[in-house]
């Protein structure tokens, strides 16, 4: 009886509506409710035919309400009834929604029946931990990748970024990190994402182990940009709740590019300013707020985040990936021109940095990556004349060992989609390499 009490104690006992009185591209104007509505409230449009479109007031003018629809806007018209929901959308995730895949609004969508909620509510757009209250990133966490193991060590509690242009292997990273990482939880996000990809990825790539202790969270390309949006949002709710019952949470998304291109359409419907090429004021604003709630929690458990940037044009230097990377702890660089050599994951760790790597490795480690870092760069800088055969051996001494340790050193970096590759076995491998 328990569930039934929370749901009747959930119910409104006034009931507020107002009508449609204009429609204005993707915006419903509301009139008669305005004074009950605040910006984020709910509001669900009795459209003709009687289908519900539920919507969430954006906004405000001339004593109305500017109201942006969930689903498909076809059917609203002037007179529509326009019911007031609850006021602060909340989820009720339980330990049930392992193994499920929800969509934005936190409803099932893989055909295994309803849900089972939880007792305590959790905002959709919580605030994250007071920064003094928060406790350190500490801990390295085993992320299954050599390459990333060894060269981009990550804490548990890390915030990182993977940068790419579309084509070079990002999915197929995600996919390993999503199987291999050693977590308690994986709460991924998968936001504008091909309706196509969205099961090859569950079933192929994320597998029925990986799927057990994961919860999928998904918006296709296809959805409002509401839904994109939230959907980003209910991923870190996810994580949050399972953070609280003092879980090591890994949380992907699959990308934040979408998502601040869901909150530009948003901006640019409400008639804000376009910014640097085309992002709204509200874009750069809203990109902290998300990935700040992402990160280590008052009490024992952490939120390891690892959120995929979409750059336009190969250009990292563009604004979201630009944003992205100064909030961020660490940022993992994949390279078309490496992929187009045949080397997967197309990592550039000489590009790649995490933050938190020098405090988490002992002086031994440490002393390792410098020394493979520095051949690799080297290496790098006389590509060119080495290929053309313009360098003769034996003029560096330098340049003649890391021309010897680079084969090594290139089969290190690659892994295929199906190895795993423990942070142990990854510096023993490196050390090996380099003092052989």
């Amino acid at each position: 009886m328990d569930p039934l009490i929370r749901e009747l104690e959930r119910l409104q006992t006034i009931e507020v509506y107002g009508r449609v009185a204009g429609v204005r591209g993707l915006l419903v104007e509301v009139a008669g409710a305005h004074r009950s509505l605040a910006v984020g409230s709910r509001v669900v449009v009795e459209a003709r035919g009687g289908r519900s479109v539920p919507c969430e007031v954006v906004g405000f003018k001339d004593e109305r309400a500017l109201a942006m629809p969930f689903a498909a806007i076809e059917g609203i018209g002037i007179g529509c009834k326009v019911f007031v929901a609850d006021t602060e959308p909340v989820v009720y995730p339980s330990p049930a929604w392992l193994g499920r895949v929800v969509n934005a609004l936190g409803e099932p969508v893989d055909g295994k029946g309803p849900l089972e909620n939880g007792s305590e509510p959790y905002r959709l757009r919580a605030q994250p931990p007071a920064a003094h209250a928060r406790r350190r990133v500490a801990g390295k966490i085993d992320l299954g990748v050599r390459a990333l193991n060894a060269f981009v060590t990550c804490c548990k509690g890390q915030r990182m970024g993977i940068f790419s242009g579309s084509g070079v292997g990002k999915s197929v990273l995600l996919s390993m990190l999503a199987r291999y990482t050693a977590s308690d939880v994986a709460v991924i996000g998968l936001i504008g994402e091909r309706g196509r990809e969205v099961q090859e990825f569950i079933e192929d790539d994320l597998g029925a182990d990986g799927l057990e202790r994961s919860v999928v969270v998904v918006a296709t390309s296809d959805e409002s940009a509401l839904m994109r949006r939230q959907a980003a949002y209910l991923t870190l709710t996810v994580a949050e709740y399972f953070r609280d019952l003092d879980r090591q949470v890994l949380c992907l998304m699959d990308s934040v590019t979408r998502f601040a291109m869901a909150q530009r359409e948003i901006g640019l419907s409400m008639g804000e300013p376009p910014a640097s090429k085309g992002y709204t004021p509200t874009v750069f604003a809203e990109l902290p707020k998300l990935l700040e709630r992402a990160g280590p929690g008052v009490g024992e458990g952490a939120i390891t985040g690892l959120f995929s940037v979409l750059v336009d044009g190969d250009d990292h230097n563009e604004p979201i990936a630009d944003a992205v990377r100064g909030i961020l702890d660490g940022h993992i660089v994949l390279e078309r021109r490496i992929a187009e050599r045949g080397r997967y994951p197309a990592i550039n760790v000489l590009r790649s940095v995490s933050r938190t790597m020098p405090h988490c490795n002992n002086d031994q480690e440490n002393a390792l990556v410098v020394v493979a870092r520095r051949h690799l760069s080297t290496y790098n800088d006389m590509e060119e004349m080495i290929r053309l055969g313009a360098y003769r051996k034996g003029s560096n001494a330098e340049v003649d060992e890391a021309i010897r340790l680079n084969p090594a050193l290139e089969g290190f970096l690659a892994q295929g989609k199906n190895d795993q590759a423990t942070l142990a076995d990854g510096y023993a491998a490196l050390a090996k390499i380099l003092n052989g």
